[in-house]
């Protein structure tokens, strides 16, 4: 509990930066997932979005390209928000410096609860989109900022690479051993840090593909509860320290 009400401050050590990406990655996962069942397009993966613009120009779909155009543009203002947040604060509200971007995407949370409620069949899959995707871009900042772009929670490919380097730095140091060779320097703290980031990202996916199912769009509002419990304890403002009385 104690971890839990630092994980957002602004002094960073591998731990806390370690368990904030686990929780941002377990509501990635459950995020995209049960955004891809509400709306049938996951939001976080940008090369399949660029990919699939570069398709539907080639094929002279331009609606699809207005669409994916516009989803890629959510993800940009996203990140940019994390950055304008993050270094404002940097100024004005050091302590507050991650707490603000967490605490806003707790809210788009909310507000995603309440658009699969309050909007039209047709088009809550449009509005939810964008606001996934911008969601997406805002998380993934805020974490690349937080722990100086090591981890990042949107998306594996990139993980998922370093792990089989480092997997295969591994394997090749057991050779090198059998055959004597100069031993190969190796990084296992970047393992540590990799594989429980993809298992909570999976975690997460299968949370939030079971909640969607049962809950609908309301899948969110557990995560939202997640992300605003994490950045509270540094939003609420600090009480002076209480001076006692000198000893006579």
């Amino acid at each position: 509990m104690r971890l839990l009400r630092i994980v957002a401050a602004y002094r960073r050590t591998r731990r806390n930066d370690l368990m904030l990406g686990a929780i941002l990655a377990f509501v990635a996962g459950a995020m995209n997932a049960g955004g891809f069942l509400a709306i049938g397009t996951y939001t976080s993966h940008m090369t399949g979005i660029i990919s699939s613009i570069a398709d539907n120009l080639a094929l002279g779909v331009f609606g699809l390209v207005g669409s994916g155009v516009a989803l890629l543009t959510g993800f940009t203002l996203g990140a940019a928000s994390s950055a304008i947040l993050i270094n404002w604060a940097r100024r004005h509200a050091r302590r507050q410096q991650y707490a603000y971007p967490l605490a806003l995407e707790s809210g788009l949370l909310i507000a995603f609860a309440g658009l699969g409620v309050v909007l039209p069949e047709g088009s809550v899959a449009p509005v939810t989109a964008l606001l996934l995707c911008f969601v997406m871009g805002l998380q993934n900042a805020t974490i690349t900022k937080i722990s100086g772009a090591r981890i990042r929670t949107t998306h594996l490919t990139g993980m998922i690479t370093d792990i089989g380097i480092e997997l295969g730095k591994l394997t090749y140091g057991v050779m090198a051993r059998l055959l004597h060779h100069p031993p190969l320097p190796r990084d296992g703290r970047k393992l540590a840090i990799l594989l429980p980031i993809v298992g909570m990202f999976f975690l997460g996916g299968l949370v939030g593909a079971l909640g969607f199912k049962h809950l609908g769009h309301a899948f969110s509002l557990p995560l939202a509860a997640l992300l605003l419990a994490v950045a509270s304890p540094q939003l609420r403002p600090r009480l002076p320290a209480v001076s006692r009385p000198s000893p006579e």
